[in-house]
């Protein structure tokens, strides 16, 4: 008999494209209120296109697009989507304090939990910025309330990474689920296939080939994330960047919308939260049967 087909977690990391910590030595916070905002109009590009494959995704949302974009926030998740945090003010986590740390994601989950009307399970840290110098930070998150991180990249990268770190979900402080952003084990190290710019950068045969591996052999989910700038090949061009940053953040952006298009029919799809959290699950299967009775008396 075949093993039945693994649900993958899709996630969306919901920021503009001036607020992404690559560009943060060119553009001030001060600044970004009076840049052009394009995430509404790319998240509901997004919402079209799930809706259109009938796929639910975990949205992790920053509290400053949610202060902004309420009906954005509430279109999330009258979708069916899971709506998540991703901090207020995209600051790293290593870049805060313990008090500097709660404050921003206690902000951010008593907005999106306001503004959607849902709680607010997950959590992801801006560019995967919690490590060995911040573990601290699982023991704030599961102290405001999260059920579940997903912080890690175990990789090593010149921005963030935890090479050591586990690959799967593991737990951590105070009942915490930390679930990693997904790595193919292959020659002794650690791959990143889950995303982002990699996924625009690699061809889409070698990302769809890393995460078959990883349902195949590993028999665990894959976590994918990109954010809603990626679909975007009208955002203004950031001048005075290096030419580092300057590839990294547009290489490849006006193909990354039928990459996803391909991607979504490739592979089963669901949100973090049910697929991470067995409680969960279970309470959304029995509301659904309880709104099909009721629909039906």
């Amino acid at each position: 008999m075949l093993a039945p087909a693994i649900t993958n977690a899709l996630t969306i990391d919901v920021e503009d494209y001036f607020q992404v910590s690559a560009f943060a030595p060119y553009i001030r916070r001060d600044e970004w209120d009076q840049r052009e905002c394009r995430v509404e109009r790319n998240v509901d590009r997004i919402l079209a296109l799930l809706a259109e494959r009938e796929v639910q995704a975990t949205f992790f949302t920053l509290g400053w697009v949610a202060e902004r974009y309420p009906q954005l926030v509430r279109r999330i998740v009258a979708g069916g989507h899971e709506l998540a945090s991703h901090g207020y003010g995209h600051q790293r986590a290593s870049d805060l304090d313990e008090l500097a740390f709660r404050n921003d994601i206690v902000r951010a989950k008593g907005l999106l939990e306001d503004i959607g009307g849902a709680p607010v399970l997950g959590y992801r840290a801006p560019s995967f910025s919690i490590g060995h110098g911040n573990l601290w930070a699982f023991d704030v998150l599961a102290e405001a309330g999260h059920r579940y991180s997903s912080s890690l990249y175990p990789i090593a990268h010149d921005h963030y990474g935890m090479p050591d770190a586990p690959r799967f979900a593991h737990p951590r402080a105070g009942g915490l689920l930390e679930v990693p952003v997904t790595t193919l084990r292959l020659a002794g190290r650690n791959w990143p296939s889950s995303g982002g710019g990699y996924f625009r950068l690699l061809p889409y045969a070698m990302s769809r080939w890393m995460i078959r591996r990883v349902n195949a052999d590993d028999r665990a989910s894959a976590i994918f994330y990109f954010h809603p700038w990626e679909i975007d090949p009208g955002q203004p061009r950031i001048e005075g960047i290096d030419a580092k940053t300057r590839f990294r953040h547009y290489v490849n952006i006006p193909r990354m919308e039928s990459r996803l298009r391909t991607l979504l029919a490739d592979f089963r799809w669901g949100r973090m939260d049910r697929i991470f959290l067995p409680q969960e699950r279970a309470s959304t299967a029995a509301a659904a049967a309880a709104a099909a009775a009721a629909a039906a008396a």
